[in-house]
């Protein structure tokens, strides 16, 4: 009796250090409106002043997948886009430049 309840104990245990270890894992990639930090780094020459490049297929793609609403409501507040890296006003224009429907009063 004291073996089975040994053996779940230790299967409990490793259970949960798996499940502490993928949480680990997963909270170190970066996402913000559903963009992944790769997304990011993909369009950021097009919301950077003060020389943005053109948006590119892969950074309308990344964004055509993103929250827009949820970016939309950061854009007063440059604070969070500026630890980012990101101009505000290029980020609010990003949407039409790549043909998306930017959502109602935004």
């Amino acid at each position: 009796m004291e073996i089975i309840k040994g053996r779940k104990l230790v299967a409990l245990l490793v259970l949960f250090m798996a499940l502490a270890a993928s949480m680990f894992e997963g909270s170190r990639a970066i996402t913000f409106c559903n963009m992944s930090e790769d997304d990011l780094e993909t369009c950021k020459p097009a919301v950077t002043a003060p020389n943005p490049a053109d948006p590119t297929q892969q950074c309308c793609k990344a964004l055509s997948g993103a929250d827009l609403a949820c970016l939309c409501s950061y854009k007063n507040n440059s604070f969070v886009l500026g630890a980012l890296g990101i101009d505000p006003d290029l980020a609010m224009a990003l949407p039409a430049k790549c043909n998306l429907t930017t959502p109602s009063g935004c």
